[in-house]
């Protein structure tokens, strides 16, 4: 989470935005238009708010080795002036995802590009989100979620979860289904797919290993089943929207018969150029927008720290974090405040929806851990039964302030009242601690082992299984020496 300041229906929509990307019908074109002054238009005014929602575009040589893979791979589109006409950013979030909007405008987080292997699986991701712009896919969603009136991934979150899928829920939804969200809508299955073929038949036309789009589904497919074991997800399906990139593991197959079908000979996937540029890669939270280390969530720079209940697991955004479990979800949060905690719980009830009011029966005063803090819970008819929605806000100084935003079925807003409690400062040496991940490209030399690079990684966990998911590395697959493989390490 960042020091942006943000209204509470914004800090709804951040994860939601974070989770509409699509790397996770009809005849495949095979050149199409170029690109409109309309949509270049549509894409230039949505490109900032992508920005700032997901903790800005990355710079230097890493960053411009990405983008220079990306106008590579969009040439071979067939759209007009694709080299010129489209935009590549690499974005510096934790998250596994890609997505692209109309105009030309393609993103990679570098998490993903962390989780690659080779130069093919870039520019097979970053053709992937080519084709999409290529195909029109984002404007035939758009036309389709305004026709039917859907509701989009935010709304989801709390109608489709948490509120059922009427009154409260669709309120809400309807009311953050807005601006850039209409652009990064959920693809179909289909076009997903078609995205997928396209993209296999750019990496052909480059003279890449079409296969590389297999691999890095496959790769992304293992990621989110280790992520699930990890956060103690293992028998709990992960909803729909809560996966940046739906269905990876059925896409795998697909991808490789299509590869196979281009009846392709090999192509090139230049490992080691793609790990010797990516080196130094910061890998997982980056400490300027807070981290996550188990259950705790640590923010050195605005120096606060609180505490997840048991069962309970969180994902860092770039304007919030969510906590996630089975009887309730929590999101910590800002909004502008102007040294009166009262007027900020009641401004983020109030902006939960535009159609209808929703206020605590009181707001009750308290302290925590030397915190100036107050905190109201409201019982709202939601689709499918009662709900409790609580706010627990934090005054940090007099023109800051920080909240949780809970909603739990009725009765149960206590479940979050540990988590409330754990909120605290922390002071400079513990800010001081918190070190960020890299990525550190090493080559393996005679004697080493899985197992002994993988002790290098720095988790206290899974380090074994952290390794191979990351290097693309079967159960049983070794390693030869003068093999480059990543090691994630503490940075400086």
């Amino acid at each position: 989470m960042s020091r942006i300041k943000l209204t509470a229906a914004s800090s709804l929509t951040a994860l939601s935005l974070a989770l509409a990307g699509c790397m996770g019908g009809g005849e495949i074109p095979s050149a199409s238009a170029p690109i409109t002054q309309s949509e270049a238009q549509t894409g230039a005014q949505a490109h900032p708010q992508l920005l700032a929602e997901f903790g800005g575009a990355m710079t230097g040589s890493q960053a411009q080795y990405v983008e220079q893979v990306g106008k590579n791979i969009a040439v071979q589109s067939g759209l007009g002036n694709a080299r010129e006409s489209f935009t590549v950013s690499m974005l510096n979030s934790p998250v596994n995802n890609a997505f692209a909007i109309p105009g030309g405008y393609i993103y990679t987080t570098r998490q993903l590009v962390a989780l690659m292997n080779n130069e093919a699986e870039l520019a097979g991701v970053l053709g992937h989100e080519v084709g999409h712009v290529a195909a029109r896919h984002s404007q035939r969603r758009q036309a389709k979620a305004q026709q039917n009136t859907l509701l989009g991934a935010a709304g989801a979150i709390l109608s489709g979860i948490l509120l059922g899928n009427s009154g409260l829920g669709q309120q809400v939804g309807e009311t953050l289904l807005q601006g850039s969200q209409l652009l990064t809508l959920r693809f179909s299955r289909g076009q997903e797919l078609e995205a997928d073929e396209l993209g296999i038949r750019y990496l052909n036309q480059a003279g890449y290993d079409p296969r590389a789009m297999g691999t890095v589904l496959q790769s992304l497919a293992l990621q989110n089943a280790l992520d699930a074991r990890v956060q103690g997800r293992d028998n709990a399906q992960i909803p729909e929207w809560a996966s940046t990139h739906p269905d990876p593991a059925s896409r795998v197959q697909t991808a490789l018969s299509k590869a196979n079908a281009t009846g392709s000979s090999g192509g090139v996937t230049n490992r080691d150029t793609f790990l010797t540029r990516i080196d130094g890669l910061v890998y997982g939270d980056d400490p300027a927008q807070g981290v996550v280390e188990g259950r705790q969530f640590i923010h050195p720079e605005l120096r606060l720290a609180f505490t997840a209940p048991q069962g309970f697991y969180m994902v860092n955004g770039t304007r919030a974090v969510t906590i996630q479990g089975q009887s309730g979800q929590p999101q910590f949060s800002l909004a502008p405040y102007s040294n009166n905690l009262d007027s900020y719980v009641t401004s983020v009830f109030s902006g939960l929806s535009q159609q209808q009011q929703i206020r605590p029966q009181s707001i009750q005063k308290t302290t925590v851990n030397g915190l100036p803090a107050a905190y109201g819970t409201a019982r709202v008819q939601s689709g499918s039964g009662q709900v409790d929605v609580t706010v627990f806000a934090y005054e940090f100084a007099n023109d800051r302030a920080y909240h949780f935003l809970a909603i739990t079925p009725a009765g149960q807003s206590g479940t979050f009242n540990q988590m409330f409690g754990s909120m605290r400062r922390i002071d400079s040496q513990t800010a001081a601690g918190v070190i960020p991940r890299v990525i550190d490209v090493v080559t393996v030399r005679s004697g080493d082992t899985v197992n002994s690079l993988a002790s290098r990684m720095a988790y206290s966990d899974n380090q074994v299984e952290r390794f191979r998911v990351l290097n693309g590395l079967t159960s049983n697959e070794g390693l030869t020496a003068g093999q480059k493989v990543k090691v994630v390490v503490r940075g400086n």
